[in-house]
C-alpha cells in the first residue's frame, strides 16, 4: 500500500493509526488490461485505492468514448455520482494496464469519512480536486 499512502500523505499528512484502519477495511485486488471496474448505468458499491497501474474514466456520448480523467498509482477512482449522490455511475472506469488495487466498499468508505477526522480532511481534498477536473 506504499504508493497510496505516500500520495495520501503529499495531499493531507495521515497517522499510522489511519493508515491501520484503512487497511482493515480494504481488500486487495488484481484486475487485468481493459477490465471495467466501474460501468455506467450500474451501481458498483466500491471505490478504488491504486497502488500500480492506470485507469481510464470516460463518457459514452452518442457511442463515442469521451474520456475525462487518469488514474494512476496513488490515485482513488470511484463513481461521484454513487458515492456523493446515491446514483448509477454515468461513467466507465477501465484499467489501461493490468492494475492492482485495494478495493473498499463505499459504506465502509463513508463510515470512516464520519468517524476519522484525518480520513474526512483526506476526503474533502480529493472532493475538491474532482470537481477541478470537471
Amino acid at each position: 500500500m506504499r504508493n497510496i499512502i505516500d500520495k495520501m500523505n503529499s495531499l493531507y499528512p495521515i497517522s499510522d493509526e489511519t493508515i491501520q484502519i484503512l487497511k482493515e477495511n480494504t481488500v486487495l485486488c488484481h484486475f487485468p488490461k481493459r477490465h471495467q471496474l466501474i460501468e455506467a448505468d450500474k451501481f458498483c458499491k466500491s471505490a478504488y485505492f491504486i497502488e500500480e497501474g492506470m485507469t481510464r474514466s470516460f463518457w459514452l456520448v452518442n457511442g463515442e468514448e469521451i474520456t475525462t480523467s487518469f488514474a494512476c498509482e496513488g490515485a482513488i477512482v470511484f463513481s461521484m455520482d454513487e458515492l456523493y449522490y446515491n446514483k448509477m455511475s454515468e461513467e466507465f472506469v477501465e484499467t489501461l494496464e493490468d492494475v492492482v488495487a485495494y478495493r473498499i466498499s463505499l459504506t465502509d468508505l463513508l463510515r470512516l469519512f464520519q468517524t476519522n477526522i484525518e480520513l474526512a480532511n483526506w476526503g474533502r481534498v480529493i472532493h475538491q480536486n474532482e470537481y477541478r477536473r470537471l
